[in-house]
């Protein structure tokens, strides 16, 4: 229970790995086809169970030929005594067809947007159900982390019904419905999700990346399976007058306990999170030299810092780490380029006769450049306004040192936006981080941190800064030491270390981004005592678990030397090995669909981990839903026995009378008939006898039998009185029969016709 965080259970066609097993940090996703969820299961929550007599179909035509069973470790501390792993799923199958089918119903917003610093937001959903009743027996809600409740309801007659309601930071597994509640043809189904916008800067929208909300109610029900339909869903925001009437406690949050949001700290990040290179960016050539930093400016602008005609080589520095190369003068080109993110044009230039060997690069709130030139041994506050003014210059130039005044090739800045101080990460021969005020006073300094002072390993080219606002911390990239550090901005205080064997003995760089409970992207290098691909990682700050790889894809990475998120979830790479940028994105964030022929944009959940099938035939035209009532209305008798058949309410004492009665009535008219005919035989013939003989399925069946003339024919007992028509009671004629019969008195067939068979004799 302790080990294993959350399970997932899949259905589709087709896995993406023929393997019994595989690791979801390498092979991405579960499914080649479409994905569907079948079942979730959550630490701390409770098990769920299908009702009797209810299956989820499988096989043959039912589009589910494999099951996919993901399993999100939440401590893996047990595997390193080499024990195994024994969580699972027990599924109970047969090839005996089951009454009712499972399904999953899934309501969905795809258009809210939730506004910065409001305390509440509302996400609302509704769609009218148009097919066959359905009985909920579980629910799951799914958010990401401003989500505050979410709830669903049914609606008949105006009132509303609940379905389920929980907190999406509980953990996120299936739960009991009530059970009281069934949908059928005509009621409403509704959902709310509440948001907070507090704490945000900016507007976050419905989306498919970490950056973004989602808002997802999921309904598990079972119906009668000749009309099963397994997925159905609803994207439609419902009308304000509608939600005018939902229950007070839609709107009222659910307390969670502190245990419980860190149990759910692991399940705001999908190993469904992927990103992939946006081909055919930049939409044209950037001329850029060798590529040292990347920012992002308060426009989400990005910002290049590089090196233009100058390379730093073998003979750049000598022994003291002075730069060989001054009489060759600064760089010449713009050093600075300001690049639109989505296409990748550039907006302005500057830095020209200014730097030497540039290296890492910053901006503060105030769109100002801070940079480090290795060459100059200088951390550098410039202007971004064109002038190309150096505002603050902290070191000597060309003067390396290891005091508080001096550099030795300082690698990268932070910026603390509140406070304004500085964190210069330096460097390439010192090995500390340094902190100083917004106006360049010196504050403090710090080296290396451990849980264990004394195997404490100091920096090997501290090479990369970001600072974390939410957490008030920096994180250095330790690039030869193949790890990430982090310290409180404050103190300098050793927080946490994340080092992964797939980073293969570097990291270059990291940039951060406080979605959900934080994520770190970093880029790994070249290692002289690793084999590791050159890629980028996503990392949970919070579990230290990697969420996702990504790389290059038409033109390899070479030496990635930097990175830097966008708060819309896009991320950039600089590359100094092949002189380029490259921008990632989050795979098939929308995906087209059509509905009722009309194609829309929907968006694709990459954190849910399931893909809901749509079908057409739920989106009928006034006709279609005409006639689709009118059969439902045929078959609401066959239902309702259905539900009966489900409920845990006992039969009243008049219930078991009132089929009595029913019964009673049906045979008195029988009765009646029975004993006219038997009167008129014996009236005209006097000769009518009444035998009674055992029917085929062991009950006695009264038959009347006699000669032709006196045989009970409703035909010919209506066509001897006055004013009847033997029309549509005589024998019909089958085309292509050796004899059509017209004479009804030519033979008994018409009693055996109606006659039940007599029971087989008993063997000798």
């Amino acid at each position: 229970m302790d080990t294993v965080h959350h399970m997932l259970l899949f259905g589709c066609q087709t896995p993406v790995s023929s393997s019994s097993y595989w690791d979801c940090g390498s092979v991405q996703g579960t499914c080649e086809d479409e994905a569907s969820i079948m079942y979730a299961w959550a630490r701390n929550a409770p098990p769920t169970k299908l009702p009797q007599d209810v299956g989820f179909k499988v096989g043959r035509s039912s589009g589910i030929s494999h099951f996919v069973l993901q399993i999100h470790y939440g401590d893996i501390s047990a595997f390193r005594d080499h024990h195994r792993d024994c969580s699972g799923l027990t599924l109970r199958m047969t090839s005996k067809p089951q009454p009712f089918i499972a399904g999953i119903y899934l309501l969905m917003s795809v258009d809210t947007v939730i506004l910065p610093g409001r305390k509440e937001t509302n996400a609302d959903m509704a769609c009218d159900y148009t097919s066959y009743p359905i009985y909920p027996f579980a629910f799951r809600t799914h958010t990401h982390h401003l989500g505050k409740v979410v709830s669903g309801y049914r609606i008949r007659g105006g009132k509303w019904s609940l379905i389920g309601r929980q907190s999406p930071q509980l953990p996120q597994a299936f739960y009991p419905a009530n059970k009281d509640v069934s949908v059928k043809y005509g009621d409403t189904i509704a959902g709310r999700c509440v948001f907070t916008g507090e704490g945000r800067t900016s507007k976050t929208y419905i989306g498919g990346t970490s950056a973004d909300e989602m808002c997802n109610f999921y309904i598990m029900y079972y119906m009668d399976s000749r009309h099963a339909v397994p997925y159905m869903s609803c994207m439609e925001p419902g009308s304000k007058e509608l939600f005018k009437h939902i229950p007070e406690e839609a709107n009222m949050p659910i307390a969670v306990s502190p245990a419980d949001m860190n149990s759910m700290m692991h399940m705001r990040h999908s190993t469904d999170y992927h990103l992939e290179q946006v081909e055919g960016w930049p939409l044209s050539s950037l001329q850029l030299g060798q590529v040292s930093g990347l920012a992002l400016d308060s426009d989400s602008n990005l910002v290049i810092f590089h090196r233009g005609d100058h390379h730093w080589g073998a003979d750049s520095f000598n022994s003291q780490a002075r730069y060989q190369q001054r009489s060759v003068g600064p760089i010449q080109q713009s050093t600075i380029l300001v690049v639109d993110s989505t296409k990748g044009t550039i907006l302005k230039a500057s830095g020209r006769d200014m730097f030497y060997l540039p290296h890492g690069i910053t901006t503060d709130k105030n769109n100002n450049y801070w940079v480090t030139d290795v060459a100059l041994h200088q951390v550098l506050k410039v202007s971004s306004d064109g002038r190309d003014t150096t505002m603050l210059a902290l070191g000597e130039a060309f003067t390396p040192g290891s005091d508080s005044s001096h550099f030795c090739q300082p690698t990268d800045v932070a910026v603390d936006g509140d406070t304004g101080n500085i964190f210069v990460s330096d460097g390439y021969c010192n090995t500390r981080i340094l902190k100083f005020s917004a106006d360049g006073r010196y504050l403090s300094e710090w080296g290396a941190g451990s849980s264990d002072r004394r195997r404490r390993i100091p920096f090997q080219i501290p090479h990369s800064l970001v600072f974390l606002p939410d957490r008030q911390e920096v994180c250095v990239a330790d690039r030869e030491n193949g790890r990430i550090q982090c310290f409180i901005a404050q103190t300098g205080e050793f927080v946490k270390e994340i080092k992964k064997e797939e980073f293969g003995g570097e990291v270059f760089a990291i940039s951060y981004s406080p979605d959900g409970d934080g994520l770190i992207f970093a880029v790994n290098g070249e290692s002289l005592f690793g084999s590791a691909p050159l890629r980028g990682f996503v990392i949970d700050y919070s579990t230290l678990d990697i969420l996702d790889t990504f790389k290059a894809e038409k033109k390899e990475f070479k030496m990635p030397h930097d990175i830097v998120v966008s708060g819309d979830g896009c991320v950039f790479v600089g590359d100094a090995g092949s002189k380029s940028v490259f921008k990632f994105t989050t795979e098939k964030l929308h995906r087209s669909v059509k509905k009722a022929g009309i194609e829309v944009q929907e968006l694709e959940e990459m954190e849910t981990f399931v893909q809901t099938k749509l079908r057409p035939e739920h989106n009928m035209s006034k006709t279609a839903v005409a006639q689709e009532k009118q059969i439902v209305a045929q078959h609401e008798d066959h239902t309702e026995a259905a539900e009966e058949k489900h409920s845990a309410a006992q039969p009243s004492r008049g219930q078991a009378v009132l089929p009595a009665i029913i019964t009673t009535l049906l045979l008195v008219p029988l009765l009646l008939l029975l004993s006219t005919g038997l009167f008129i035989c014996w009236r005209k013939n006097n000769r009518c006898e009444v035998k009674s003989e055992p029917s085929s399925v062991g009950g006695i069946l009264g038959k009347i039998r006699g000669k032709a003339v006196g045989s009970l024919n409703l035909g010919n007992f209506f066509a001897s009185h006055k004013g009847y028509s033997r029309q549509g009671f005589d024998q019909l004629s089958t085309e292509g029969s050796d004899q059509e019969r017209h004479d009804v008195d030519s033979s008994d067939s018409e009693n055996e016709e109606y006659s039940a068979l007599p029971l087989p004799r008993p063997p000798s």
